[in-house]
C-alpha cells in the first residue's frame, strides 16, 4: 500500500523526449498560410489593376513585394510541426 503512495506523488516523467520540440501555437498556421494569400493576392490586384495598385509608386517592384510577403509564409514552413 505504502508503494502505491508514493508512485501517485511522484511527478509524472514528461512524455516529450530532450530532441522533439514543442508543437506550434494555434495561431502559427493561420498566420503562415496568411501571408501566402496576402502575397497571392498581392500579385494578382497589381496585374489585375495593371499596375495602379496596390502601391503605384512601386511600380514593378510591387511584385517583389507580393513574392516577398508570400516567402516569409514559405518559410515559415520549414518551423511547421
Amino acid at each position: 500500500m505504502a508503494r502505491d503512495k508514493t508512485k501517485s506523488t511522484q511527478a509524472a516523467p514528461s512524455t516529450q523526449r530532450s530532441g522533439e520540440q514543442a508543437p506550434n501555437p494555434v495561431w502559427f498556421k493561420p498566420v503562415m498560410f496568411g501571408f501566402m494569400l496576402l502575397g497571392l493576392a498581392w500579385i494578382i490586384v497589381f496585374y489585375v489593376s495593371q499596375g495602379a495598385l496596390p502601391v503605384p509608386a512601386l511600380e514593378s517592384w510591387n511584385i517583389v513585394v507580393g513574392f516577398g510577403i508570400a516567402f516569409i509564409g514559405f518559410l515559415m514552413t520549414t518551423r511547421w510541426r
